[in-house]
């Protein structure tokens, strides 16, 4: 399948992924009939059944609709469903296409003027910045998002109709990215991550050195400095991006404003400085993503004013430093670091934005593989922390690896003042203890715990 003109009925497989949820959303705003399972009801396939998509949670053919016209349906599904799932296999022997999220997110991006973030952490909040920004000028953009944009309330942002732009979220993960051929593209990090996928960090080197080197003629790509790769794998003009050290792109006279918490920072530019750019969202870490992302705003030809003015309407994007409560004498930040440099990264701008001020991080590790091969980084960074607890290990796609938990990781710290407990008995900690900064990590299920823990912070309020 080339091209999706005559397409008229789109069933997705996993339709509550953050990346398959965003497409289900653009094919139905755009006509189609959409339907599609997914193992479990969330706030989001909630959310999209009030949109009127239709979505079950029982891998049951029955609920396949039959009526669609094969010739007219598209099936797309995730990499993370088993082989065995029996929607999935049905589609496989009939006369339906059936492409993968990532092909899908090509075929509709890559005759636009793609701007593509990649990079194995960083990713969802630099492309959002990016959307926010463009939005603000008058030519707009689409954009197909790893996370619910808080300016926008949703993962996509409708193009408009003479728009060329289409940001998109690279993925590295089953190397989703190679789809894409962007415009205009930025690589944040290059961690070794997905070992599961790809056996060692090289292979890994190897799959972002492909993505570049497919980013259309006459295109440019920024890079943060410290990443290594090949440059002479792509034919793009590159620039470089970094918090503070000599780059295309960085702050100048970053200061953090102590009545609101936020930095306000001068914009060094390969053709001069954009002076008192402001950012209303906290966190040092979101400084260095606002500098990836003003450079992208930058070669697509934004004007200084607009990106100014789109930094300091950033509103954040859900669970990344999601700042979920807050008093005079508590705060509680909930953010979807999953990664050893992630939890370092978040760990460390807590403790900048609020020095000498205990932090309380409760991690939920996600993945068996990863906490296998990361279970010493993951150790060295909640090390960090002023009090760590470990709450039970999010499974995901994966089953069980004997030996390998949460206690894993636990035994590996040194930190003392550390926990292994249950959800429950992490509530009754946070209920008996003289809490300050409460921190919640974690890309499982650990945001369900913020609710609860709100109400907790709130009665000791």
């Amino acid at each position: 399948m080339k091209n999706l003109q005559n397409i008229k009925n789109v069933y997705f497989l996993g339709i509550g992924g953050i990346g398959m949820s965003a497409l289900a959303r653009y094919f139905k705003f755009t006509g189609c009939n959409v339907a599609g399972y997914d193992r479990t009801p969330t706030a989001l396939t909630e959310a999209m059944e009030k949109e009127g998509i239709d979505i079950h949670f029982e891998d049951d053919i029955r609920n396949i609709p039959k009526n669609w016209n094969p010739a007219e349906t598209l099936a797309v599904f995730t990499p993370a469903l088993p082989d065995e799932h029996q929607e999935l296999s049905w589609f496989r022997e009939k006369p339906i296409g059936l492409l993968k999220r990532a092909k899908v997110l090509g075929l509709i991006s890559n005759d636009k003027s793609g701007i593509a973030v990649a990079g194995t952490h960083g990713k969802t909040t630099v492309s959002t910045m990016v959307a926010t920004i463009l939005n603000e000028t008058a030519i707009g953009c689409g954009a197909f998002l790893g996370g619910i944009s808080k300016n926008f309330g949703s993962n996509l942002l409708l193009p408009k109709d003479d728009s060329p732009w289409i940001v998109a979220e690279a993925d590295e993960f089953d190397r989703s990215f190679l789809h894409l051929q962007p415009e205009l593209a930025l690589i944040t990090a290059i961690d070794a991550d997905h070992l599961d996928i790809y056996g060692d960090k090289e292979k890994i080197v190897d799959a972002f050195e492909k993505f570049i080197s497919q980013i259309k003629p006459g295109g440019k790509l920024v890079v943060k400095v410290g990443v290594e790769i090949n440059r002479q794998k792509t034919s793009a003009e590159i620039f470089t991006y970094a918090l503070k050290e000599k780059a295309d792109f960085s702050t100048l006279n970053l200061r953090l404003d102590a009545g609101d918490g936020c930095y306000r920072f001068d914009l060094k530019t390969p053709e001069g400085i954009i002076a008192n750019c402001k950012m209303n969202y906290p966190g040092l870490v979101n400084v260095e993503n606002a500098v990836g992302a003003a450079a992208l705003s930058f070669l697509a030809e934004v004007s200084a004013n607009d990106i100014k003015a789109g930094l300091e309407k950033y509103a954040g994007v859900q669970r990344r430093f999601d700042v979920r409560f807050k008093s005079d004498s508590q705060i509680y930040i909930d953010d979807y670091a999953h990664h050893p440099k992630e939890l370092e990264a978040v760990i460390s701008s807590v403790q900048a934005l609020y020095p000498n001020r205990k932090v309380t991080g409760i991690f939920q590790p996600h993945l068996f593989t990863r906490t296998r091969d990361f279970a010493a980084e993951f150790a060295n960074s909640l090390d960090l922390l002023d009090e760590a607890v470990l709450i039970p290990l999010y499974p995901a796609r994966e089953e069980p690896i004997k030996g390998i938990s949460s206690e894993t990781i636990y035994e590996k710290m040194k930190l003392e003042n550390r926990h292994l407990l249950s959800r429950e008995e992490t509530l009754e900690l946070l209920r008996n203890e003289k809490t300050d900064v409460v921190l919640t990590i974690g890309a499982g299920d650990i945001d369900r715990l913020a609710e609860n823990i709100i109400e907790v912070l709130k009665s000791k309020n």
